[in-house]
């Protein structure tokens, strides 16, 4: 399967510009979109997900015309989105049985199958009698994964799923995730840099609404090799060096502040290289975005 987004633009009436001119080639596999909050990665996922026009452009998904062929559409997606509803008095058994009714699945003996079997997946099942407004975050968003992947679809979407979760349940999340995009589309929507190091083979940085980077993960990577110094400097010399140099990023550690640059060349004697992390990426195309 390829997801195939074109030329995508959208402004919304009070005139922000939410998307502008996206192309992506998303095959199967995790996909990662990478941006900070208002970035325009939600827009994009409700536009993929039939949930709001585009302007302009086109998504097909194989020969399927994703913008004008929406009920098609709805059949072969799951969706999670990043503020997921559900009815807190309601037990994950019966809220999951309920979704898939309107998924199609009218049948009452391969519906229970179905539920048992998605539960079994996101290891809910010996949970499944508790109310949904009783589980942890965690529970929450794998009950979440559940009713997304309901009707066996082609293309999953998850749009900031592990915001809010603790490390063991990221971590859950993530074993999840990887075991569903063996298969499928999944496109994995966040600002958490970790998550598409983690997961994602490809990936694309997005702010303000357009496409900074689109590749291979390892692409990205390349894109500084060698080109990274870090000096560790007090508090004190912040500024200064931020006047100085152009520091994509700082952080505290064994009490220094350690600044990231990105130079040809050592931009002075307190610089050593460093070998790039996908946080230097995103921080270097993020930072260098001119608005």
């Amino acid at each position: 399967m390829l997801l195939k987004i074109q030329n995508l633009t959208k402004t919304y009436p009070n005139g922000k510009k939410a998307l502008s001119n996206v192309n992506l080639d998303i095959p199967n596999g995790i996909f990662g979109l990478l941006g900070p909050n208002g970035a325009g990665k939600s827009s994009l996922m409700r536009t993929i997900a039939a949930l709001q026009e585009s302007d302009e452009g086109t998504i097909f998904l194989d020969d399927l015309d994703v913008l004008k062929q929406k009920d098609e559409v709805r059949k072969i997606l799951g969706y999670l989105p990043q503020d997921f509803g559900f009815y807190p008095k309601v037990t994950a058994e019966d809220m999951l049985n309920h979704f898939a009714v309107l998924k199609g699945i009218s049948n009452k003996a391969e519906r229970k199958e179905v539920c048992e079997a998605l539960l079994q997946q996101t290891n809910l099942y010996e949970v499944r009698d508790k109310y949904i407004g009783d589980y942890s975050g965690g529970m929450r968003q794998r009950f979440g994964i559940a009713q997304a992947l309901l009707g066996n679809p082609k293309i999953v979407i998850v749009d900031e799923p592990t915001a809010g979760l603790d490390p063991q349940e990221r971590n859950r999340f993530h074993n999840l995730l990887s075991e569903i995009g063996e298969n499928v589309v999944v496109i994995l929507s966040t600002h958490i840099v970790d998550d598409v190091k983690n997961l994602c083979h490809e990936m694309a940085i997005m702010n303000f609404g357009e496409v900074l980077f689109h590749g291979k993960t390892n692409e990205a990577l390349n894109v500084l090799k060698g080109k990274v110094w870090q000096a560790q400097i007090t508090k004190e010399e912040v500024e200064d060096y931020r006047n100085r140099f152009k520091i994509i990023s700082s952080k505290v550690s064994a009490g220094k502040i350690c600044v990231n640059t990105v130079a040809d060349a050592q931009p002075d004697k307190t610089f050593t290289s460093e070998t790039p992390d996908l946080e230097d990426v995103y921080f270097y195309y993020i930072n260098n975005q001119q608005k």
